[in-house]
């Protein structure tokens, strides 16, 4: 009694008699102390486990806000400021033929009916120099032709039939002891000085240029619409180089031809001079094939379409960067965009593709950027609009100038614009448009790009060509991405539940000590090593084994099937030899087996039905397409790396269920499958579906294994013999060669925010099942 009574005096903080100058004489100072540091301690912790869970929270929603940050911009409206406004000190009051801006938007040229191109400063409109075309006397200028915007090669045709050919450019210099640049105004004539005949003593009225190689295509038409075609081509001499006074030698070709263009208004070649477009003043065009013709087989006409729609008037046809699309301008404000399409029959067709939100009053002039699939609309109100053909996006729209507007120059980088009024006035305008080619359809929609013969989703984001149109659509990159943790999922997923359920529930303490490291110690090898490996090593071994892998699959789940009903049909005394939980072991020497003869039989098989080469057969007789790096690839070797994560996760879950449950189901009369389907997988569902999240998440953002293990072509296909490139991948491989804030840069972090979300749902989503898995099975 007395004991007791001491040990609770301890309990109440008092120390005892017994315990006074005893071995735990503490006193209840030290008590207190001990107590106070306990507390401190539990409060650290707590504050220190806040600390870090919110530091987690901060850290993503950073992420977050960075890659919003970088992806924005990327749907800002253009801005426009004016510079300045001016007349020219000396203009040339006959009509203007072309404006230009200079790359640098420092000096700009306005070329006039008389022949002299007039060099002056965009931001003062001082003038440079005035230099006139070489026009042969007695001579004036009747129609005018542009060949391109980069090139600024033009034609001028004259009333007596002939066309002079002079290039508009600027000479760079450094003068001064600071290297100060100066811009040389100049003309040149890359064809000659000489005019071309291509008309008898009569006004050339309609004129085409196209310049491509050192060749020089010339299509006039007189005033009755007959069409005269020159071909000039450049004969470079070894020796050119040494003869000072060399100028080169041109070849000039006729076609002859027969055909009339009644009521033409314009004429326009196509930039790789297939096609010559013959637009007639009601809107009708007629496409000939310029190399029948240069054969001497162009008869008529290939096809006739009406430009016109509805009861709209053509105003103007211009060409696209590249030469390949037609732009079409109407009287009711409208804008649409036209380019020959390839039919299953091989017959091409023009064909309208899109149209673009229309300005308030007719358009009389257009105006193609350089750099870029952009243009230029101005109506005779004043009314500007800028425009990306690819994205079907109007970037901006604004009122410029009171009056009409009689020519319009778009910079060749286009971040400069000039306009001239109707009453001679000038106005320059800085122009803030940094990523025209994203909008949501151009990222998320199949998109019809030129030289395709059907919308489609592409992503290519790059070539070596100025007028290259970029493919920026993100959906066969997501598809990339689901198709390959699809797979990978798809072998990862069963073998690692099967594998928790078995060593968490079933495999003895001892064996499952060995094999759960082992199969963690799987997650530590880098997955630039798997994705070696899969690449020169898998890869190969597939392809050459192809029946053997197949085989391997429906082989080894049946012969575990089959050894596990041989093992039920042994003697009991043999059964009971071996410990419980051990009866795993005695599958590895059946696996082995079992594996070797899928491999071993695969090429009598192979030889048997499939002509001896199963993947030729394949590819030849089913029409599949079989990449070497290919989706069964990424799916072994993703699979491979996302398995220890789903069953460390779900094995976890499994051993952790109370002993108690299963004991009291084992009790009541249930065998131990009928305990694991009742009461453990329920009870572990909510750690076995984290697993699964968890893995999937594993296999979307993984990089490297489908890097290496695919010939990352980015394709929308669910064959599982072609490959795929998935939008980890993508960023890896794409974002080295990037310039910094361009538009390739921030779709590649779109790629990444894309990523970020998906991820991000992903998780969520299976946060919520968890929960509502762990309240509905917490009663068991």
């Amino acid at each position: 009694m007395s004991s007791t009574s001491e040990q609770q005096d301890v309990v109440n903080g008092e120390s005892s008699p017994r315990e006074e100058g005893g071995f735990f004489d503490l006193g209840s100072s030290q008590i207190q102390l001990r107590r106070k540091l306990r507390h401190a301690f539990d409060n650290s912790a707590r504050v220190l486990i806040a600390v870090g869970g919110i530091s987690v929270i901060v850290a993503i929603l950073l992420i977050f806000f960075y890659l919003f940050y970088e992806v924005a911009p990327l749907f800002r409206a253009a801005e426009i400021d004016e510079m300045a406004s001016y007349e020219l000190a000396e203009a040339d009051a006959s009509a203007p033929l072309h404006l230009a801006i200079e790359e640098q938007t420092e000096n700009a040229m306005r070329l006039t009916r008389s022949g002299v191109a007039h060099f002056f400063e965009l931001h003062s409109g001082a003038e440079l120099a005035q230099i006139p075309v070489a026009l042969p006397p007695g001579t004036t200028v009747s129609s005018f032709s542009l060949a391109s915007e980069e090139s600024g090669i033009f034609g001028l045709g004259l009333d007596n039939g002939q066309v002079v050919v002079a290039q508009y450019g600027y000479a760079t210099s450094f003068v001064g002891p600071d290297n100060r640049r100066v811009l040389t105004p100049e003309l040149e004539y890359p064809f000659g000085e000489q005019a071309f005949d291509l008309i008898s003593n009569t006004a050339v009225q309609t004129l085409a240029l196209s310049e491509d190689d050192d060749t020089l295509l010339i299509v006039a038409a007189d005033q009755d619409s007959n069409l005269n075609i020159v071909e000039v081509s450049q004969q470079s001499s070894l020796f050119a180089a040494f003869d000072a006074d060399s100028g080169g030698n041109f070849e000039t070709e006729r076609f002859d031809l027969d055909l009339r263009a009644p009521g033409l208004s314009q004429i326009l070649i196509d930039g790789d001079q297939l096609w010559l477009y013959a637009v007639s003043r009601g809107g009708q065009l007629s496409m000939l094939d310029l190399q029948a013709a240069s054969r001497g087989q162009a008869d008529d006409f290939s096809s006739v379409v009406n430009l016109a729609q509805g009861s709209a008037e053509i105003t103007q046809v211009k060409l696209l960067l590249g030469g390949i699309s037609l732009l079409v301008a109407n009287d009711q404000g409208g804008v649409s965009q036209w380019f020959p399409v390839r039919s299953s029959e091989g017959t091409v067709n023009l064909q309208p593709i899109r149209g673009f939100e229309p300005l308030p009053a007719a358009v009389v002039e257009l105006s193609a950027e350089q750099r870029r699939k952009n243009f230029v609309a101005a109506d005779v109100e004043g009314n500007v609009g800028i425009y990306n053909s690819t994205a079907t996006r109007q970037v901006l729209a604004e009122k410029l100038l009171t009056s009409a507007i009689r020519q319009i120059a778009i910079s060749p980088r286009g971040d400069a614009l000039l306009v001239e009024s109707a009453d001679g006035r000038f106005a320059a305008w800085e122009v803030h448009n940094e990523h025209p080619e994203v909008s949501w359809s151009a990222i998320w929609d199949q998109v019809w790009y030129e030289g395709y013969s059907e919308p489609d989703y592409i992503w290519q984001s790059s070539a070596s060509a100025n007028d290259f149109e970029p493919k920026y659509s993100l959906v066969p990159l997501s598809f990339g991405t689901l198709k390959a943790a699809f797979y990978a999922m798809l072998l990862a997923a069963p073998l690692a539940i099967c594998g928790a359920i078995f060593t968490g529930y079933f495999m003895a303490p001892a064996m499952r000590r060995k094999v759960k490291p082992l199969i963690e110690l799987m997650e530590a090898l880098p997955t630039v090593v798997l994705g070696f490996l899969a690449g020169l090593w898998l890869a190969p071994f597939v392809e050459r084994n192809l029946l053997g892998i197949f085989s391997i699959l429906v082989v080894l789940p049946l012969s575990i099937l089959l050894a596990s009903f041989v093992w039920s049909r042994l003697p009991q005394q043999f059964r009971l030899a071996i410990p419980a939980g051990w009866e795993a072991a005695i599958l590895i020497p059946v696996l082995l087996l079992f594996g070797y003869l899928s491999f071993a039989v695969a090429p009598f098989l192979e030889a048997l039905f499939f002509n001896g080469d199963l993947r030729f057969y394949i590819s030849n007789d089913l029409g599949v397409t079989y990449d070497q790096r290919n989706a069964l690839v990424v799916g072994f070797a993703m699979g491979f790396a996302v398995i220890p994560t789903i069953f460390s996760i779900a094995e976890d879950a499994i051993f952790t269920v109370p002993r108690q449950l299963t004991y009291g189901s084992l009790a009541l009369g249930a065998t131990p499958w009928q305990s694991l389907h009742r009461v453990v997988l329920p009870t572990a569902s909510p750690g076995i579906f984290s697993a699964l999240m968890i893995g999937m998440g594993r296999a979307v953002g993984e990089t490297m294994i489908v890097l290496m293990a695919t010939g990352n072509t980015p394709i929308m296909d669910v064959n599982i013999f072609e490959g795929m490139r998935t939008l980890a991948a993508n960023i890896a491989v794409e974002i080295p060669e990037s310039e910094v804030d361009s538009t390739h840069y921030r779709i590649l972090f779109l790629a990444a925010f894309v990523l970020f979300m998906f991820t991000f749902i992903v998780n969520t989503v299976a946060e919520v099942v968890r929960q509502r898995l762990r309240s509905k099975y917490s009663t068991i």
